[in-house]
């Protein structure tokens, strides 16, 4: 998920929909009941985002299966002090130890990887725990992670993952395939294990460890995303000893055991995150001694503190502003940042919540349930001046649910189809609606009374207050007023279904399973007092039918086929509207950072990353080690043999998955 991270996301990620994959944004703020910016997942949300995310998930919420990929190269790289709270140098946690502070908008809503699903929660997970395939920073493609090599039965309804014998926990055990297999069973038979990444296992038929380097996962059917399952693999001799997974959040006793290139050292709510490298990481310590994630509401407060050296790297929420990132350009020791993101920023409607029983809940406008209205509604968006005035041109003009930068699965809708820019032909769609206007020029809705929308936005994000002001402006000179209901935490009323229109957005990933996985009728809650997968209700069987067959389908270019008309069906409802494709705009010190991996290598993303390249990258300024690359790419990183065999495929498939998080998320 990181997967998919909305703010708060999942990778969901968990930056806006309520809060990865990173997964990628969920709601900022959200509970478990979410990233959700970046669930990053890949799909992760930053406050959902592998990937955002929702706090205090219950077992009702299963999140649907996320990446894809059927080939791979194998990759390797040869290559203690506790830090005080409030650091006063970001790099030196004393005089021995390098310590590398990361400024982050966003708290953690769980450190258990069952439960969480925030673009920071995910991306902390990737740092701590080791997944069976990661992704090449150069490119994207899948590579090997606890799993080396991996092949498909003929039928592909049985895969067997070779694992490492060189992966440690933390505590000096040895990782094996019994880990990876207890993980999946757990996640099979719990509902509560399977609150976040349950999607991934829900076609699981059978999960065994003939060996200690051997897995094998028998499917009921094909599944395409067997080489990007982004699911953190724990240790079972530790986790074994939990009892309810719904409610474990894993953040009482610490260090943590991981096998990951850093450990998990401490932990302070809405405060910082403390992790330590990891010295005996089978692919190479990371150079810096610590690393720590410090949360700031105030996102110029964690500009300040850059400035200051206070911290080496500000992330923003999820970018920085535009000011703040002219404030900062040619400032002396700090550079920039701004490269074409994996997110998209969206206006979600109501379409009347309800949980998979057939209850209703919440207290949507009964007016958006007509697709008329919907449209009109997005008519009257003027994205151009939203790109110009409020991203300031670091952005891109929105259509579908995937960012240009993943161009195999980028869809824009035809000229005719598409929902330009027209306040008069909108006012014309609301008349056909039959909301006219009263004697005071105001829509009115059935029960004649004039409709004012009330639409949730991030209180941190200054994108959501700006645009909303446009909106109160164009939806007025229609006659519809907007009341903006900007939170600190906009989980509760998002998970119950309390508003009308809410800003919304995920981070994606390479493989955009997550991101789709979350408007299927599947991903619904199970009644209204549990927590679905859904972003915002959304339930099509077209649409369902269409996500069924894009998951069964091996080759990337039927695959990508179906994926577009995915994002036609999504369009052409209304229920969101994709304004924009922010760019990733972040900063840090080069006087505390020599040279960082940016993913993709040549125009990428530093944080929130698909994998832990860039802070296992990173390169302490005064180290005097130069084996990290240029700024931008960080640590050279070895390709090596190494391949999947698909009997009877007769060529390899390069597909992988978010939020995730992102975005998952």
């Amino acid at each position: 998920m990181d997967t998919n991270d909305q703010y708060g996301g999942r990778h969901r990620t968990p930056a806006h929909a309520p809060l990865g994959s990173t997964p990628a944004r969920p709601p900022l703020g959200r509970t478990p009941r979410q990233v959700r910016l970046g669930r990053t997942p890949g799909q992760v949300r930053l406050g959902r985002t592998p990937g955002q995310v929702r706090l205090g998930r219950t077992p009702g919420r299963v999140r649907l299966v996320a990446a894809a990929g059927v080939a791979a190269l194998a990759i390797s790289a040869g290559l203690a002090t506790p830090l005080s709270p409030a650091p006063s140098q970001a790099h030196a946690a004393d005089d021995d130890g390098k310590v590398l502070t990361v400024a982050v908008a966003q708290s953690v809503d769980s450190l258990s990887p069952f439960l969480a699903v925030r673009l920071l929660s995910t991306s902390i997970h990737r740092l701590t725990y080791e997944y069976l395939t990661n992704y090449d920073p150069e490119d994207n493609h899948v590579v090997p992670g606890l799993a080396t090599t991996w092949e498909s039965s003929p039928d592909k309804l049985t895969w067997t993952y070779t694992i490492r014998s060189d992966s440690t926990w933390s505590d000096g055990e040895q990782a094996t395939a019994e880990d990876a297999a207890w993980t999946f069973n757990t996640m099979m038979t719990d509902p509560g294990a399977a609150t976040a990444n349950g999607s991934f296992v829900s076609n699981f038929e059978k999960v065994t460890a003939p060996s200690p380097t051997q897995l094998v996962i028998k499917l009921k059917k094909p599944q395409a995303t067997m080489t990007a399952l982004d699911v953190p693999i724990v240790p079972k001799h530790v986790w074994e000893k939990v009892g309810d997974f719904s409610k474990f959040n894993n953040d009482k006793d610490f260090p943590v055991v991981g096998n990951g290139p850093f450990v998990l050292t401490d932990y302070k709510p809405d405060s910082y995150v403390r992790l330590k490298a990891n010295k005996d990481f089978w692919r190479g310590a990371p150079k810096f001694d610590e690393l720590v994630f410090r949360y700031y509401k105030d996102q110029d407060a964690a500009v300040s503190a850059l400035r200051k050296g206070e911290v080496s790297f500000v992330a923003g929420s999820p970018s920085l502003t535009p000011a703040q990132a002219a404030s900062l350009k040619g400032e002396k020791n700090i550079h920039v940042n701004n490269a074409p993101g994996r997110r998209f920023y969206a206006l979600a409607t109501n379409p009347g919540a309800r949980a998979k029983n057939g209850e209703t809940m919440g207290d949507g406008h009964p007016s958006l349930l007509d697709q008329r209205v919907r449209n009109a509604l997005f008519k009257a968006v003027d994205r151009k001046a939203v790109i110009d005035n409020v991203f300031q041109g670091h952005a891109v003009e929105g259509a579908g649910y995937i960012p240009p930068r993943f161009s195999q699965y980028f869809w824009k809708p035809s000229p005719g189809q598409e929902l330009t820019y027209d306040p008069e032909e909108a006012g014309r769609m609301l008349d056909q609606a039959g909301l006219k206007r009263n004697a005071d020029g105001r829509r009115v809705g059935k029960d004649g009374r004039p409709i004012t929308y009330r639409v949730l936005c991030h209180a941190t994000d200054p994108n959501d207050k700006a645009i909303g002001k446009y909106l109160q402006e164009w939806w007025g000179e229609l006659g519809i007023g907007v009341t903006l209901n900007c939170l600190d935490n906009v989980t509760d009323p998002w998970l119950a279904g309390e508003y009308d229109l809410a800003f919304d957005g995920w981070s994606v990933n390479p493989d955009p399973d997550f991101v789709l996985s979350i408007h299927t009728c599947a991903a619904l809650p199970a009644t209204p007092e549990e927590t679905g997968a859904t972003d915002n209700f959304i339930c099509d069987k077209t649409y369902d039918e269409l996500y069924a067959r894009q998951l069964a389908e091996y080759a990337p270019d039927k695959r990508a086929a179906i994926v577009k008309q995915m994002e036609s069906r999504l369009y052409d409802l209304g229920y969101m509207n994709v304004m924009a494709y922010p760019n990733a705009v972040e900063a840090y010190r080069t006087d505390q950072i020599e040279s960082i991996t940016t993913m993709p290598a040549k125009a990428g993303n530093i944080y929130g990353q698909d994998g832990y390249w860039s802070w296992w990258s990173a390169v302490p300024a005064d180290s005097g080690d130069s084996s990290g690359s240029s700024s931008s790419t960080g640590v050279v990183i070895g390709i090596v043999a190494g391949v999947v065999v698909l009997a009877g495929a007769g060529a390899f498939l390069a597909m992988r998955r978010r939020a995730t998080a992102d975005e998952r998320e």
